[in-house]
């Protein structure tokens, strides 16, 4: 009989490049699945950039871990289309869940639809959900989109988007966890009534951190620039990140966060010793042998 009291958690992973990074995809795969999470999701690059790689990493996560994956589906550089043939493609090898994303255009330019292409996440949301037989989770913005004309705007956005077809959203990072308190506030004034999962990411490297968050309209308390100093002089960044991301953790689910969805970027142990810290254990488990991930 499953634990309802286990804490609940997914896992994000990106698609691997080369041979050095699919054996990466599959390390960060083999240690983070004993966790049994919910789902885990592999992202889409800019435009669609990964597309063959997205394939190939959720087919060999299924058929050699045995979890459920969510594919990544962006409105990006391809026709409709094309796109709902991805989406067909995730259905054949089994996957039923899609996160659906409008996407981002390539660096400096501006989103622009495709000629013959969604011209954004709701009509794409409205398209799988006619094909039917898909969990669609959404992207959401604890401290808004950053095109978003005002809070309200961006709250009533992921309304449309739930009103689509959309079955949860799940976070951007942040933080404070006050910030996602404030955003699910907002959500529930707003009339959102699908689950609202807490993005978190652990910090593996502080620098490369606040480039990610400055391309996420994400922001980083200033305290952290001198506590990562301090941590790195003393050789405990680690354990300052661990420390982070389980208070926000800690909080997030004791106001009753429903799952929590974390960031890996294919570095797992990190996210290993947060699960743990969060009571999370390991299950036995046998993994078939890796081939590559795309």
């Amino acid at each position: 009989m499953a634990d309802d009291s286990r804490t609940k958690v997914s896992f994000e992973f990106f698609p691997p490049h080369g041979a050095q990074g699919a054996m990466r995809l599959w390390s960060s795969v083999e240690r983070l699945a004993p966790l049994a999470p919910d789902f885990v999701s592999v992202t889409y690059g800019a435009g669609g950039t990964t597309r063959e790689r997205t394939v190939a990493a959720i087919h060999t996560i299924r058929e050699r871990a045995r979890l459920e994956v969510a594919g990544h589906l962006t409105c990006v550089g391809a026709s409709k289309l094309e796109t709902l043939a991805i989406a067909r493609t995730y259905a054949k090898m089994g996957c039923r869940r899609i996160v659906a994303l409008r996407g981002d255009a390539p660096e400096g330019e501006d989103f622009a639809p495709h000629p013959n292409g969604f011209d954004g996440s709701v009509e794409l949301i409205e398209a799988l959900s006619d094909t039917g037989g898909f969990k669609i989770s959404v992207g959401a913005y604890p401290e808004r989109h950053p095109e978003a004309a005002s809070w309200d705007a961006d709250v009533e956005h992921l309304k449309r988007k739930e009103d689509a077809g959309a079955a949860e959203a799940i976070t951007q990072f942040f933080f404070d966890h006050e910030t996602f308190l404030r955003f699910r506030d907002r959500c529930v004034a707003g009339g959102v009534t699908i689950p609202i999962i807490p993005g978190v990411l652990p910090i593996e490297n502080f620098q490369k951190m606040k480039r990610f968050a400055a391309r996420c309209a994400a922001t980083v308390p200033l305290w952290m620039d001198t506590a990562f100093e301090r941590a790195e002089e003393a050789d405990a960044s680690e354990l300052l990140s661990l420390s982070i991301a389980s208070e926000i953790c800690d909080a997030l689910l004791k106001e009753g966060a429903e799952r929590l969805h974390l960031y890996t970027l294919n570095n797992p142990d990190l996210t290993y010793q947060l699960c743990q810290a969060l009571g999370v254990e390991a299950q036995p488990m046998r993994l078939a042998a890796v081939g590559g991930c795309g």
